[in-house]
């Protein structure tokens, strides 16, 4: 899975207001995905959000794959979340 086929993946499943918030997953030398909830759009610029998730592309494929677990990621330091940690907990609707 490239960094195009994860934003265009999340742009398919976000849509105006279906979170109240901007995201920005940050996948390092790979590349970001910055996903505004509030206007519905995905892109891959690299822009202030209310919430920033960083960890590997691997990680992140392991994780919508069901493959690790979110909390699990999160104590192990395989996933570090920097902002409101609220907008982290609802991106489940997002991420599929």
């Amino acid at each position: 899975m490239s960094l195009e086929q994860i934003t265009q993946s999340m742009s398919q499943r976000v849509s105006p207001g279906s979170l109240d918030a901007t995201v920005k997953f940050d996948f390092g030398d790979d590349g970001i995905v910055f996903v505004d909830g509030t206007a519905g759009t995905v892109s891959n610029e690299d822009a202030e959000a209310d919430c920033t998730i960083t960890m590997s592309m691997d990680n992140f494929k392991a994780l919508v794959s069901g493959d690790l677990d979110p909390t699990t990621a999160f104590m192990m330091g395989k996933l570090k979340v920097k902002g409101n940690m609220g907008v982290a907990m609802k991106l489940q609707s997002i991420l599929g």
